[in-house]
Formats: structure tokens, sequence, C-alpha cells
């Protein structure tokens, strides 16, 4: 097998219905992969996963014990086992952090922070026997802190800490645990984008262009992510666990 491979790798991918997830429910099933599709939008998930010829869709809540539980048996019996988590799920309100409610607070800890905990808890008793390999979505913001989202950064520096923490952990059992902190550019992005006006948005793009050495903008997820993502979800990363890899044009450059 080459170490790239993916030809009948069991994937369960989270947030696929949109972004980052659905990219690569897209481009690894082309790979061979053969992937199941978690996320909350039902309609949009499955069309994707119609469409694609990905192998099922399952609705899930990432905050909620039950649900993940429930989705992760669902998977496995489908996919006939694991091998690999890529958990892209995750929201990303703006507050600054004296006006940030607890309210807020709560919700972007239980899906970001409790979402990835209540994933890779769910899918352990599948690997645990053969190994296989947990791909967590973290943030620069974890590492570094961000203005205006104090929550996200918080719950984003706890992704990072599990995922070193249960890199450690399950080893002995041949489970790899990695996290990306991507800087790519997303529908998301170009909303956020759309929203502002022609002076922020010149401001914005100008802080870009130092901000990130390799090109001054956010990357490509077909050209920039994907590959990455492959390439950890495949045989050829099996002696990588524990890292938080950037994909961010090197914004953020840190061990």
């Amino acid at each position: 097998m080459a170490f790239s491979e993916l030809t009948g790798r069991r994937i369960i991918i989270t947030g696929g219905a949109s972004g980052m997830g659905e990219s690569l429910v897209r481009s690894l099933t082309t790979m061979g992969a053969l992937v199941v599709s978690m996320d909350l939008s039902s309609k949009i998930g499955q069309d994707i996963v119609t469409e694609v010829g990905a192998k099922k869709f399952i609705e899930v809540d990432v905050a909620d014990e039950g649900s993940v539980t429930q989705a992760v048996d669902v998977a496995c019996v489908c996919l006939g086992g694991l091998d690999v988590l890529i958990h892209a799920a995750g929201i990303a309100p703006s507050s600054p952090a004296q006006d940030t409610s607890l309210e807020l607070w709560d919700k972007i800890f239980s899906v970001n922070a409790t979402g990835t905990f209540l994933m890779n808890r769910a899918v352990f008793p599948y690997l645990r026997e053969h190994g296989g390999s947990i791909i967590n979505f973290a943030s620069g913001a974890g590492a570094l802190g961000l203005p205006n989202k104090a929550a996200y950064s918080a719950a984003k520096g706890a992704v990072l800490a599990w995922t070193r923490t249960v890199a450690q952990e399950w080893g002995s059992y041949n489970i790899r645990v990695n996290a990306i902190a991507p800087a790519i550019w997303t529908p998301m992005y170009d909303k956020t984008r759309a929203e502002m006006s022609p002076e922020q948005l010149s401001a914005h793009d100008a802080y870009m262009a130092k901000a990130i050495p390799l090109g001054g903008k956010l990357g490509d997820m077909a050209e920039d992510l994907v590959p990455v993502l492959a390439f950890l979800a495949s045989p050829g990363a099996r002696f990588m666990t524990g890292q938080i890899i950037a994909v961010d044009g090197g914004t953020l450059m840190v061990r």
C-alpha cells in the first residue's frame, strides 16, 4: 500500500455539510475512502453524500453525548469498523471578552471543546484493537489568542491540550491523535468579507498580506488543506502523534 493511499480507509468526517468538512467529504471519497459524513444540517449533508457517492450521512449534535454515541455506533456498523476520525465540526462566534455572556461561552465550549471530547471518546472503542488516526480541528487562536474571539480561542486551546494528552494516553493502542490549525478560505469567510465596508476590507487585506508569509491570504481548501488531511489519514503518517500541524501559510510558527 502506498503511504498516501486512502482506498478502502474507513473514515468519519464531522461538519460534513459545509466548509472544510464538506470539501473533505468530497475529496476523500473521490480518493477512494469509505466516508460517513456527520452534521446537524441533514438535508444539505445528505445531498452532498448522495452527489459524491459517500457511504452514508448521519445527523449528529456533537455537543450531545447520546447523539454522538448513537451516530458513531451507526457509522461503524455501516463501515464495518473504523480507521480514521476527522473532527471538523465547530462554530466561531465573535464577541469582545467583556461582553461575552455565559450562554455564549457555554455554547462555544459545548460544540468546540466538549464536541471534540465526545467524538474522540466515542470512536476509541472502535480503534483500540487495531489502531487508527484521529484528526481534530484546532486553531492558531488556541495558541496565540484572537481579539473578539476569547471564548473561541479558549475552547480551541482546550482542543490543543486534549489532543496532546490523549496522544500520550492512547499511543499504546496505536491510536494517533493529531490536530490541524487551518487558515483556509471558506464560504463562511466569503460571507464575512461581504459584510465588511470597503475601508474595512482594505484594512483586513493589508493585515492578511503581512500576517501570512506565503501568499498573503488564506489558503485554498482543495490545494492546501485536502492534501495535508489525506496524508494524516493515511499510513504515511503512522509515526506522527500529538502534533499540531498549522496549515496557514506560516502564520503560526510553533512546535
